[in-house]
């Protein structure tokens, strides 16, 4: 039985060897995010399970000080799924540079609805006709939203007023106005599908964007309206679904080391990100909106 000692900020560690590979790591990786959970629940429950087999127990008199440093760069929707990008370590200091990197999602969208989150799990607000929208239609659309594009933000966000998020404000009743819009770029956006009210998106955009605002604006732009049914991130800078996003099973002490040396030499051909190990960002970890 492995015998408890003391770390230095007040932890017990019943398991020294684990503990100290695991404050060893340090670097960028990526795990699957599942439908469901916030990406905060999805970082904590990370946390836990690392922290749970090292053998760190926290010390009560100790809050403030974080022992396992780590953070998130590009917050998902709780009903969105796919690549959450974790910092860990010194790796939270290159959250910022990832978050201007491009994303990839696909996206399924649902013609003749509104609601006020813009996605499936809001409140339906408006229904029009769809029947007369064509996949042409929809396509010849798609192009006015290719390129240098202005996006208004979703009033349901996590874009803050007052240190407050607004999806906060808006669930508590307050009045919230929209935020105006701002200029985000789309690199490539192609329709996959089309089985009317159903059509797929295959999205490829920078920071900062919003496919529920997309989705709900592609609708308006048909005369029709529409809202987000499901929504996969399917890329983020380097880092993709199928090769890079470890799923629950795979939160493993070990298996992060062994992504962190796969997914850190990936990010020395990523042009976007050449610069990550000699930039210089906020110490805290960043948490941004950006879907």
């Amino acid at each position: 039985m492995a015998e408890k000692v003391h770390g230095k900020l007040g932890h017990v560690m019943a398991n020294p060897a684990a503990a100290a590979k695991l404050l060893s790591l340090s670097g960028l990786f990526a795990v699957y995010k599942p439908k469901g959970p916030t990406s905060a629940n999805v970082l904590n429950q990370l946390k836990e399970k690392l922290l749970a087999e090292a053998g760190i127990q926290k010390c009560a008199r100790k809050r403030k000080k974080q022992i396992l440093k780590i953070g998130h760069g590009g917050t998902l929707d709780s009903a969105a799924a796919g690549v959450l990008v974790v910092g860990i370590g010194k790796g939270t200091k290159m959250l910022s540079s990832i978050l201007a990197g491009s994303k990839k999602y696909m996206a399924i969208g649902e013609l003749g609805k509104a609601t006020d989150t813009l996605d499936a799990t809001g409140k339906v607000t408006e229904e029009k006709p769809y029947d007369q929208i064509t996949k042409e239609d929809l396509e010849r659309v798609l192009q006015k939203f290719t390129g240098d594009i202005m996006q208004v933000p979703p009033l349901y966000s996590a874009l803050k007023r007052d240190g407050q998020r607004l999806s906060s404000l808006m669930k508590k009743g307050e009045a919230v106005e929209a935020k105006p819009a701002r200029p985000v770029m789309v690199y490539s956006l192609s329709l996959q599908n089309f089985q009317p009210p159903l059509f797929t998106l295959d999205v490829e955009c920078g920071g900062g964007f919003y496919v529920r605002s997309l989705v709900s604006d592609i609708g308006k732009e048909l005369s029709s309206c529409a809202n987000v049914q499901e929504l996969t991130r399917t890329k983020q800078g380097p880092f993709t679904l199928e090769e890079h996003a470890l799923h629950e099973d795979k939160w493993t002490i070990d298996e992060i080391a062994q992504s962190l040396e796969h997914c850190m030499s990936l990010l020395a051909v990523e042009p976007s990100l050449k610069k990550l190990k000699t930039e210089h960002s906020e110490e805290s970890t960043v948490n941004c909106e950006d879907k």
